[in-house]
């Protein structure tokens, strides 16, 4: 039982869990905001910043405002970061195998990564502020028009690879050709997804700093908004490692993880930096319409190519 109990300590506080994300996190926030301030002619943050503004936050005083239930109030941050931790511990983390890996892991861990914006919703509908009620309600619609299109997106490699367990996904992607060619719509749809996922502009409306202060955290400080914010950080690492690991070649090495994950962020970075920010109806109108709607196309291409294949080929 000892044996089995230390592997797993290891696993949820150190590598691929714990320490390591927190760490891997700052360090491609940081990444992501020099180069969005690059493409802006601009010179960005020091490579410090993101862990100066975290602990600068955790040394905060915590304040919980009048008529919100505290208990919620203070929970919800851990609930997010605890479940973004704990689907890193199914994926292919810098190119090692999954911690923990079971027959349809692929579900479990895009729920996990939707418990954030749960949270998110939740702790601005906590409170009676206008700019977090707006932004809650924003983070909750925009929910709906991201979720299915990536989940859609994800579910082509593994129709094609015959399994819903990452780690099988990962490998079978290692062994043939990128689904970035054979899928390179499941691809776009994956990766604009992912940044509706994070709130990363042009789908930042929930959080629009220039309109509703900080949306759902407005009411935020301290520790709780040090959670969050550590929270999308790695929602982030392990968005970026799914998409590689799926569309990329997988991720057969730490050196796999590095470019792939870095080539996928200079192209969301490039994206932020090129588009406006789109309206909350233009996001559920336009990217739920489209995105969905190719996603499904796409899915459907594939489940008949898989069931003509063995009639063309034979076996």
């Amino acid at each position: 039982m000892n044996n089995l109990t230390l592997p797993a300590l290891v696993s949820l506080l150190f590598f691929p869990g714990g320490l390591f994300l927190l760490a891997g996190g700052l360090v491609y926030e940081y990444i992501d905001r020099k180069l969005v301030a690059r493409f802006q002619n601009r010179i960005g943050p020091r490579w410090f910043q993101p862990l100066a503004d975290v602990i600068k936050l955790l040394a905060k005083e915590e304040i919980v405002p009048n008529g919100v239930h505290k208990g919620l109030f203070i929970a919800l941050p851990v609930i997010g970061l605890a479940s973004t931790l704990t689907a890193a511990l199914y994926v292919p983390m810098v190119g090692f195998a999954p911690a923990f890996s079971f027959r349809g892991d692929l579900i479990v861990v895009l729920y996990l990564l939707s418990v954030m914006t749960l949270c998110l919703g939740l702790a601005g509908a906590n409170t009676a502020d206008r700019f977090s009620l707006v932004g809650a309600t924003r983070t909750l619609t925009q929910l709906f028009s991201y979720e299915a299109p990536f989940l859609l997106a994800l579910l082509g490699p593994a129709i094609v690879a015959r399994t819903w367990q990452i780690g099988e996904i990962n490998l079978y992607a290692q062994n043939n050709l990128w689904f970035v060619v054979m899928q390179p719509i499941g691809f776009l749809v994956a990766l604009v997804g992912l940044m509706g996922k994070l709130e990363l502009p042009p789908f930042d409306a929930p959080e629009a700093e220039t309109e509703i202060v900080a949306g759902p955290l407005t009411e935020y400080s301290g520790r709780g908004l040090a959670l969050f914010r550590i929270g999308k950080n790695v929602e982030l690492v392990i968005g970026l490692t799914l998409v590689a690991a799926f569309y990329l070649g997988g991720i057969a090495n730490p050196l796999d993880f590095l470019w792939k994950t870095l080539v996928l962020l200079l192209v969301t970075a490039a994206l932020q930096s090129l588009f406006a920010r789109l309206r909350i109806d233009q996001t559920v109108g336009l990217w739920w319409r489209a995105g969905a709607l190719l996603a499904l196309l796409q899915l459907v291409a594939i489940i008949v190519g898989q069931m003509i294949r063995p009639l063309i080929f034979g076996g």
